[in-house]
């Protein structure tokens, strides 16, 4: 049975999932995008904020500073905190609440307190595909969690000055991730706008929207040619709104992105370094939605941890 956390999240999750507003579709394929946005002069973006309605994604376009990519030295996945780390300390990762949010019929595993997702029906944003999602080894990979912009292109454009708590922020900011269909994923890499946009036409407006909504409240910049590109999109739908389920409404912190505070962390709430002190603590086996769960701890995906 969908749980209150689920039915909370449902209500933040993307629009334009099932359909999307004809109103919508650029005037350009996704391999003529890219060459758009390569070749595309600054006078296009200009166009479309005055345009745009006020508080919309075009507008918002317009205020993103535009440099050039900035070296990848230095980058590591671990610049941005451990993978799917439980962030708003409700006991699941981040990767099911994101999985709860945007997939429906959600069958939960048992014994993990409506947190692991077991299997559910995913309509996806970027082929308007639908996939019949079943948790397993050989399964999962099937509907991935994207980051709306990629962990690589934020450290090229600005995220090496953020801390390493905005990073971890960033890197599970429900604003910057949706459930995605595997291959598309993969094929989108690290690209920005101006190399990869999703296959379906009318999702495009929505994913850039995203994309310049994430870049601005992190402080992040473009390159020109991904800012035309963006622009490109949007000419077709200068009123899209800026999005918002962002931090503030799905994941509780105690200051706002951008300030570098660390959220508090309930003192009831065990913090176990790994599975010896856990098993110290007379805690082992430990399961997602316990007190002090960790991804870390499942090695093998199962909802369970700390088990031999």
């Amino acid at each position: 049975m969908t749980s209150l956390r689920s039915k909370f999240l449902s209500l933040i999750a993307l629009p334009a999932i099932l359909l999307g507003s004809a109103a919508c579709t650029p005037l350009t394929d996704v391999g003529a995008d890219a060459g758009a946005g390569a070749g595309g002069g600054a006078g296009t973006g200009t166009a479309t904020a005055q345009e745009a309605a006020a508080g919309s994604a075009a507008e918002q376009l317009e205020t993103l500073p535009i440099k050039g990519r900035a070296p990848k030295t230095g980058y590591d996945r671990d610049q941005f905190g451990p993978s799917w780390a439980d962030v708003d300390h409700n006991g699941c990762d981040t990767r099911n609440d994101i999985l709860a949010r945007d997939l429906t019929n959600v069958v939960y595993k048992d014994g993990t307190k409506e947190c692991v997702v077991a299997s559910g029906t995913f309509a996806d944003p970027y082929t308007g595909t639908t996939i019949s999602f079943v948790r397993g080894n050989e399964t999962s990979t099937a509907v991935q969690i994207d980051h709306i912009v990629a962990l690589s292109d934020a450290w090229q454009k600005g995220a090496q000055q953020l801390s390493a708590e905005e990073r971890r922020q960033f890197a599970n900011d429900p604003l910057n991730l949706m459930a995605a269909d595997g291959p598309a994923n993969g094929a989108k890499s690290d690209s920005d706008a101006a190399t990869w946009l999703p296959s379906n036409k009318a999702f495009r407006c929505e994913y850039v929207a995203r994309q310049i909504a994430v870049k601005a409240e992190y402080r992040l910049w473009m390159t020109q040619a991904e800012h035309d590109a963006s622009a490109s999109v949007l000419a077709s739908c200068p009123d899209q709104p800026v999005p918002s389920d962002g931090p503030a409404e799905s994941v509780s912190l105690d200051t706002a992105p951008g300030t570098g505070a660390v959220p508090a962390v309930p003192e009831s709430q065990p913090v176990y370094a790994n599975c010896a002190a856990v098993k110290a603590a007379g805690a082992a086996p430990i399961r997602a939605g316990d007190a002090g769960w960790d991804p870390k701890f499942d090695g093998d995906g199962d909802g369970e941890g700390c088990t031999s």
